[in-house]
């Protein structure tokens, strides 16, 4: 018996609407909404684990433009038969609204003008990378919403239930157009969703880094290299799901070769960096010059000088109060003396007061018994 397929996922009509002479994008709309939540959520964890307000939005001016250069550039230079090949348009590589961003290239451009921000305002690289790891990841999974109303970076064709219609689209000379074009309602072909697992696992991977981070008290990059290496291991079987034209290294495609070379990376860095999470003192600004992020001796010496500074004030610290504690003790002491030495007069004075009360009650009983008498006579 066969099963029949009612119905699959299908794609958006459009990615394109116009408001006069303005395109509005879903794609470029998507990548807006992604940065807005993750310089939101990350500036409430920068300020949760002890950082100043403003530092993630002061830092963003440098990294997400680097960011969006380095996208591009990367997608450019791994697919650059369309561009500079002998069908290509060298003017279109410029062209970033028809969409075409590399996350590889996104975050190490973005990471040299994070690294720059961090520089000016004098923060830590590092500890911000951590900040804003679950932040950025997930600000991904947004931006993954672009390439569905895009119709790109899905998967080979299945009859799967969940598998993803693509239509025809035309513009308005009735000419194929899959980016900008309007679909006439027939469908082309049924693929895997491939966007949507990576979606879904960036979401899953989110979830997990912020556990992590509650547990462990992640710190010093060391869950920025947890978000590199999971969000690697599953782009890497993603890859592996499509079959759409892509520059290859010795037959495999260059993101595959990428995500794993990227992940081996991110592990190591995990290793190999300082444990623990850097407290609310080191991500204050600085006056002096940080170590650069791969300089893992002079970080560890970094935080070693810190740790012994924060010893120090704590000895400091518990001096004084011992010192306080003296002085209270002295000043106790004094105190009982005076109650020892009252205490010591007390019996004389309730000794008087006891023959003054026998006095008076003699006297007392004298009259009675004098009027008694005369009552009688």
């Amino acid at each position: 018996m066969t099963l029949r397929v009612l119905a699959y996922i299908p794609s958006p009509p459009q990615g394109v609407w116009h408001i006069g002479p303005f395109p509005l994008r879903a794609y470029a709309l998507c990548i807006i909404i992604g940065i807005v939540v993750a310089i939101w959520w990350g500036e409430r964890r920068w300020r949760d684990r002890g950082g100043q307000q403003g530092a993630i939005l002061d830092v963003a001016m440098f990294a997400v433009p680097f960011g969006l250069v380095g996208g591009r550039l990367y997608h450019v230079a791994t697919d650059w038969q369309k561009y500079f090949g002998p069908d290509g348009d060298p003017k279109a590589a410029l062209e970033i609204w028809n969409g075409g961003l590399g996350i590889w290239g996104a975050v190490a451009l973005g990471g040299v003008g994070a690294w720059i921000g961090c520089r000016v305002y004098r923060i830590p690289l590092p500890a911000l990378g951590d900040a804003i790891a679950p932040p950025i990841l997930l600000a991904q999974a947004i931006g993954r919403l672009g390439n569905y109303f895009n119709q790109e970076l899905y998967g080979r064709k299945t009859d799967l239930p969940w598998g993803l219609e693509i239509y025809f689209r035309y513009n308005d000379n009735l000419k194929p157009d899959a980016m900008n074009g309007v679909s006439n309602g027939v469908v082309d072909k049924v693929v895997h969703p491939t966007f949507l697992y990576e979606l879904i696992w960036n979401v899953l991977i989110v979830v997990l880094l912020v556990q992590l981070d509650k547990r462990y008290q992640i710190g010093h990059g060391r869950l920025f290299a947890l978000y590199v290496a999971g969000y690697s291991f599953g782009r890497f079987f993603v890859e592996l799901m499509r079959d759409d034209e892509a520059t290859k290294i010795a037959g495999i495609r260059i993101n595959s070769f990428t995500s794993a070379v990227v992940f081996l990376a991110a592990i190591a860095y995990f290793v190999f960096a300082t444990k623990g999470r850097e407290t609310a003192e080191q991500l204050q600004p600085s006056t002096e010059r940080r170590p650069w992020p791969w300089q893992f001796g002079k970080l560890r010496a970094a935080a070693a000088a810190s740790e012994a500074a924060l010893a120090s004030d704590k000895v400091a610290l518990e001096k004084d109060s011992a010192d306080g504690a003296t002085v209270t003790d002295v000043l106790e002491t004094d105190e009982s003396t005076e109650v020892i030495e009252a205490t010591a007069e007390e019996p004389a004075t309730s000794t008087d007061a006891d023959s003054d009360t026998a006095e008076d009650t003699a006297t007392v009983k004298t009259a009675a018994k004098k009027a008694t008498d005369s009552d009688k006579s």
